[in-house]
């Protein structure tokens, strides 16, 4: 069996979604884990200036932490990020809302960087409906929205949408959308997490799946283990296909409640959606600095070397430069 370690670090290792509490300490951890690039969160309940004003905080990160991030505009630039062995940031919104009610931020938005965007978290925007309401599917506006992103070279996803807006996402965009950070309900009930059926809808019309390691999401929770993530993977993989599943771990390392609270409540503010509990990441990936763990335990749950390159971040390689041209 091919080593672990030398796999890992040959690997190009993708993160499909990370919302850390970004700074030195965490860029020099994804450096530790062997993270080639990752998904960073930079639009939750935001609006456009916020958006902004989040995007050029990375532009100084970029400029401060420059011997160890790079920005991701093109799949080149996750090659040159390997090759430079610095982690490249793929900007992501984890809801449409920061495009307001403005077509034309779609394409600026793009033009600053992003690549990744979520049509709504948790609740109703004017796209669609996030998958804790009553789900009314996607709006007018939000079907101009996706023929936008898919023009402009932005992957739409679908972690917290509803089944039912997902479902006509999947079926408006002429791009492979995705759910960037997502568990199967056939291990936890969960309303965050996909039944069989939507796992392989999306597949089926060329979608892509990022399991995610968010341990309330998981079967058993806080007590979970990297083997309890590695099953969770094994489980999807065996309904998307080898070639249409990666990782999305859902990192929210160095934050403290009061994120949480945040992130928990409608628009940050409003009414309480959901009680997360104690968060603590599976034994055995921790942190980000874990990551080659991960690559051991897969091969050690009989993932062939192939099959692990393809998990770790060459599926994301294939569908990124789909949607995004390049």
């Amino acid at each position: 069996m091919q080593n672990a370690a030398e796999l890992h670090k040959q690997a190009v290792v993708i993160d499909g979604l990370i919302i850390a509490n970004w700074g030195r300490e965490l860029f020099e951890d994804m450096r530790r884990g062997g993270l080639t690039a990752a998904n960073c969160t930079v639009s939750v309940w935001e609006g456009f200036q916020g958006t902004v004003n989040n995007i050029a905080a990375f532009n100084r990160y970029y400029q401060e932490h420059a011997d160890l991030i790079r920005p991701v505009r093109t799949t080149a630039d996750i090659l040159k990020a390997k090759e430079e062995g610095r982690t490249g940031v793929i900007l992501g919104f984890q809801n449409a809302h920061a495009f307001e009610d403005q077509l034309g931020y779609v394409e600026i938005f793009k033009q600053l960087g992003v690549g990744i965007v979520q049509m709504a978290y948790n609740t109703q925007n004017l796209v669609g409906t996030g998958c804790y309401e009553r789900d009314g599917g996607l709006s007018g506006f939000g079907r101009e929205v996706v023929a936008e992103m898919n023009r402009v070279g932005i992957m739409c996803d679908l972690s917290h949408v509803g089944a039912q807006t997902s479902k006509e996402v999947i079926l408006e965009s002429g791009k492979p959308v995705c759910y960037s950070h997502c568990l199967p309900a056939g291990l936890k009930d969960h309303p965050r997490n996909k039944s069989d059926e939507e796992l392989r809808f999306i597949a089926d019309h060329g979608g892509f799946v990022g399991v995610t390691m968010f341990a309330p999401f998981l079967k058993n929770g806080i007590n979970s283990t990297i083997d309890d993530y590695v099953e969770a993977i094994a489980y999807v993989m065996e309904l998307v296909g080898e070639d249409s599943i990666g990782i999305g771990t859902d990192f929210t390392q160095g934050h403290d409640q009061n994120f949480f609270e945040w992130l928990t409540h409608d628009k940050g503010y409003a009414r309480r959606l959901t009680r997360f509990g104690e968060i603590i990441n599976p034994e055995g990936i921790r942190t980000i600095g874990e990551f080659p763990n991960l690559t051991e335990a897969l091969l050690r749950h009989g993932f062939s070397p192939r099959q692990v390159e393809k998990v770790m971040g060459g599926n994301w390689m294939r569908v990124l430069k789909d949607v995004w041209g390049a």
